[in-house]
């Protein structure tokens, strides 16, 4: 008499995705393929096919420059002048200490919620708060969208939903009848605004092939630059804050509409959670697309079964339970573990400087509308050249080299005072587009080195939490620029140092396989391993 052994823990994770079918004889085993090789030997790395999902799905990033970028706007204080002949202009800078009637705003009450709420002298601190909070809510959004879009909802479920709160969020925004209900729907703004980026990157970049995963996912930032180089124009059409949240926001409800019906789920997303009838079938759309074809006798399945085709041949790929994870799972590993700190670290160093040097442009003095257009065109050169030095020197050195690029300049700029003229003054500000230049250069680059560094069934929720940590850094900026004088650039230079440093201790996924289980990772780490120990 025979015992059947019980199963080990952890077996679900370890057996085929595929359940039990009935053969018929002399019938060949399908051959058994992870979504990385079939792209590259079958349906084509980057043809037509990803090409149009890439740009649709990429759009969403200009919605999220929308709704972040729009404070700039809304929330700035415009000018004023006074009302009486007397002239209060010649005795005070600002309207602090002037008698109330002496002076009115320049575009009316109606021009930003400062002049909305009178948000000045004493209250100024209320317009860094709710930009604080909005920040606040794109961190909390950026987790829980992150662990939903990984789950049940999917990529293409968690951006529809993100859609659809920004734009009933932002259109009830130009609603708000005091400074309260703003910050409220500011937050809950900031709450959905987390997850589009998010999702839009992970649904984008999934079924592109590893040696272009890393250009394309360099380029979704353009997006976000021209979204905020629209924004401008729409700021200029739209002068007064009110319309200018509904204009920024019809744009959501027009990508729920006109977009959103032509992108499909993600085949990864599919795959981990057991759905392998829809994966194939989209696979095979991929390959038809791109004037290729699937050859009948394979199949999808997860890193760790397409690399054992000694498995028991009674498995067949047609169901499996879906293999899932969470960030416990991440925690629990030594390897994600190790990453997740690094990734959280680097993007937190990194935001801080990021918006630190962006909300300083709003300090030079010149006209608003030409310095974010600038700014967002100014950014796109470092895109292209991250891009280009992608796949040539790999992830790790580049961010390395971009974080302390940014890093020097900001120091550089620490160095000149702050009451400088002439040369000196245009000095300091060179620096400063230096540091933002190397440092939207890392912010690019962090994206899809991040998602790379986890396997699907826990990228998402990984991406959440190392998003998180930039929301926490761009909730840090405004205190920092606020110090005044060159503390604000020593600062920067201090994070740009200390990121570099950090990664120093990530390793290098150029041309490493975009695992999908934990399993598989861990399997591949100690292939590596043994490999470079021989």
């Amino acid at each position: 008499m025979t015992t059947t052994p019980s199963p080990e823990p952890g077996d679900h994770l370890r057996s085929p995705l595929l359940s039990p079918a009935v053969k018929s004889a002399g019938e060949p085993e399908p051959q058994k393929m992870c979504i990385d090789d079939m792209l590259q030997k079958y349906c084509g790395e980057f043809g037509p096919w990803q090409l149009r999902h890439f740009v649709l799905t990429s759009l969403a990033w200009a919605l999220e420059a929308f709704h972040t970028m729009v404070m700039i706007f809304a929330d700035r204080e415009p000018d004023w002048r006074c009302v009486e002949a007397a002239g209060c202009e010649a005795v005070a800078k600002t309207v602090c200490g002037l008698e109330p009637g002496s002076w009115e705003w320049t575009g009316g009450p109606g021009s930003s919620t400062v002049a909305q709420w009178g948000l000045v002298c004493g209250d100024k601190y209320k317009v860094g708060l709710v930009q604080a909070l909005f920040f606040g809510g794109c961190m909390i959004g950026a987790g829980t969208f992150g662990h939903l879009s990984d789950s049940f909802l999917g990529r293409k479920g968690s951006l529809t939903i993100v859609c659809i709160l920004n734009a009933i969020f932002g259109c009830l925004t130009a609603l708000s009848p005091n400074y309260t209900t703003y910050v409220l729907l500011r937050l809950l703004t900031g709450f959905s605004t987390g997850g589009v980026g998010l999702c839009a990157f992970v649904l984008a970049t999934e079924p592109v092939g590893p040696t272009r995963r890393g250009a394309a996912g360099m380029s979704t930032f353009y997006f976000f630059s021209t979204g905020i180089a629209l924004l401008a124009l729409i700021a200029y059409i739209f002068p007064t804050w009110r319309a200018l949240y509904i204009a920024s926001s019809i744009p959501s409800l027009l990508f729920l509409l006109l977009v959103l019906p032509f992108i499909s789920e993600s085949p990864r997303w599919y795959l981990v959670r057991g759905k392998v009838n829809e994966a194939m079938k989209l696979m095979k759309s991929i390959a038809k697309s791109n004037g290729n074809q699937l050859p009948g006798g394979v199949t999808l399945a997860l890193d760790e079964e397409s690399k054992s085709q000694n498995a028991s041949n009674d498995e067949d790929p047609t169901s499996k339970n879906a293999v899932s994870g969470s960030l416990v799972d991440v925690v629990r590993s030594p390897i994600t573990r190790i990453r997740l700190f690094l990734a959280v670290a680097i993007n937190f160093l990194c935001s801080v400087v990021y918006y630190g040097l962006s909300l300083n442009v709003v300090n030079l003095g010149t006209n608003l509308y030409i310095n974010v257009l600038l700014n967002a065109i100014a950014e796109m050169p470092a895109f292209t050249i991250t891009a280009i030095l992608l796949d040539k020197f790999g992830r790790k050195p580049l961010a390395i080299g971009t974080l302390w690029f940014s890093g020097l300049f900001c120091f550089v700029g620490s160095l000149v005072g702050n009451d400088v003229v002439g040369v000196w003054k245009v000095a300091r500000m060179v620096c400063g587009v230096l540091g933002i230049f190397g440092m939207a250069g890392t912010y690019n680059l962090l994206f899809i080195y991040t998602a790379e560094l986890f396997p699907t069934v826990v990228r998402n929720a990984a991406l959440g939490c190392a998003t998180q940590a930039a929301q926490m850094g761009a909730i840090l900026a405004p205190f920092v620029v606020v110090l005044g004088g060159a503390l604000p650039f020593a600062v920067f230079a201090v994070c740009g140092i200390v990121g570099g440093l950090h990664a120093f201790y990530l390793p290098e996924t150029l041309n490493k396989p975009l695992y999908d289980t934990m399993a598989g990772m861990e399997d591949g780490e100690r292939e590596d391993d043994a490999l470079t120990s021989v």
